[in-house]
């Protein structure tokens, strides 16, 4: 007959039993636990990201929190300067583009590279309509920096002079934005990172290789040092002038200088032709109607006592209207005056491939948007109407092929001097790069929330 005692349990069964007894109630307590942990954590990326879908007046000032933030605020700076170390020439931006999708990687945002030689093209959003573009252009200078700083360019004769390392950075500030809220995005931001601004109209020939495809809109920042720190300039209609290049060659016959009866000489052929090219806009253009025509370059002969054979004369032309009908009055007014002085002209539009780009105008319904946008980010006084510019842009080829915006972005600060681009003494100041990260990406969102809207409004 077995007694009480010897039914109770040794202590190792006692453990066992315990555990089994214990063991259910461990398991609801642990998924208990986990579920409550991934609640607050939803809850919690839930009232981080919300914000992107909240009040749309309160969502840009959101971005700009975000971006001046130090770890994002650094992070771009860090980029701007390694960009900036590294200058490479149009076409020619191999490691920059290596950088540039090294940071998309790392966000994971989707990419193809490569288009138009050395352009990088992203996406973020949903991956159906609608498509509105960001674009950065990513190119520098042939020229020297004489700024001495610790990110002093490292390669001689070359220098991003013009803030283009400084709009990468602001576009990958954007993306990064974009990306971390991409679930509330109603449609697909597309990030252009455009080799070749400065001489070889990049964005002519991103164009052509699919750049756009299904894009409705594109926006565009550049900084500048003529409007003040937190604040930006534009315009609708004609903001930046249609730009070109000539170059012509003048050819007679030369020979000894104190017998000029046996030469036909190019100098006065050319002499000729200068002065004749500025009655184009004098006397040819209505005085309403801006335009220029520069001869800025002439070389020929090397002797004091011998006429040349030859003088080549080469400079640009800017015009808001009648851009190809100037092109045309520039090459007869040479040729022809060559002839009257029995000399022969050659004419080169596209100089060693320097592509002419048109004149950048501004879509109204875009500039209203960005205006407002600008206003609800910097404040009521933050938004300059600025004056048409003579510069010359080749934003305005995405601007022409759909609705674009282009505006500048202010960096000049009082307490500094900021040179203008193409200047060697050329300086980016860092503070903006969160304004134009949060400009980038606000706009982007809102874009794609007013076509929601009109869509949602049409359906009813």
């Amino acid at each position: 007959m077995l007694s009480y005692k010897s039914l109770q349990p040794s202590k190792l069964l006692n453990r066992d039993l315990l555990s089994c007894l214990l063991a259910p109630m461990a398991i609801n307590n642990f998924w208990i636990f986990s579920l409550t942990f991934q609640l607050l954590l939803l809850l919690h990326v839930s009232s981080e990201s919300s914000w992107i879908t909240d009040d749309a007046s309160r969502r840009p000032t959101k971005f700009l929190e975000y971006a001046k933030s130090p770890e994002v605020f650094d992070w771009m700076v860090g980029i701007r300067r390694k960009l900036h170390e590294n200058p490479e020439l149009g076409f020619d931006e191999f490691e920059t583009s290596k950088l540039i999708r090294s940071e998309l990687d790392l966000m994971g945002v989707k990419y193809k590279y490569p288009v138009a030689v050395t352009g990088v093209v992203g996406y973020v959003g949903t991956g159906e309509p609608p498509f509105v573009a960001l674009r950065a252009d990513m190119d520098a200078l042939p020229m020297q920096e004489d700024v001495e700083w610790e990110h002093k360019s490292k390669v001689p004769g070359k220098m991003h002079a013009c803030g283009h390392d400084g709009h990468v950075a602001m576009l990958l500030g954007a993306a990064k934005m974009l990306k971390e809220h991409h679930q509330d995005l109603q449609g697909t931001v597309v990030l252009i990172f455009q080799p070749a601004e400065e001489v070889f109209a990049g964005a002519k020939k991103m164009i052509e290789e699919g750049a756009l495809k299904h894009v409705e809109a594109i926006f565009g920042i550049h900084l500048t040092n003529q409007v003040p720190l937190g604040k930006t300039a534009s315009r609708a209609g004609s903001l930046l002038a249609g730009s070109g290049f000539f170059e012509a060659v003048i050819t007679g016959k030369g020979g000894h200088a104190a017998i000029p009866q046996h030469t036909i000489d190019p100098v006065i052929a050319a002499s000729s032709v200068v002065l004749s090219l500025q009655h184009l806009v004098s006397r040819e253009t209505d005085p309403l109607d801006s335009k220029v025509v520069t001869v800025s370059k002439l070389h020929g002969g090397n002797a004091f006592n011998v006429i040349p054979d030859s003088i080549t004369i080469g400079g640009t032309l800017r015009a808001f209207s009648g851009f190809s009908q100037l092109q045309e009055r520039i090459k007869e007014v040479i040729t022809k005056q060559a002839t009257v002085n029995r000399c022969n002209a050659s004419v080169n539009l596209k100089p060693n491939g320097k592509e002419p780009v048109p004149p950048t105008v501004n879509n109204m319904d875009l500039y209203k948007q960005f205006k407002n946008l600008v206003r609800d980010l910097l404040g009521e006084d933050s938004f300059v109407e600025v004056s048409p510019i003579m510069g010359g842009e080749d934003f305005s080829y995405f601007a022409e092929a759909i609705p674009g915006h282009f505006s500048f972005l202010g960096m000049q600060d009082e307490t500094k001097s900021y040179a203008s681009p193409h200047s060697s003494l050329y300086r980016v100041n860092e503070d903006a790069l969160p304004y134009g990260a949060a400009m980038h990406a606000s706009m982007a969102v809102r874009y794609l929330e007013d076509k929601a809207s009109k869509g949602s409004k049409d359906e009813l």
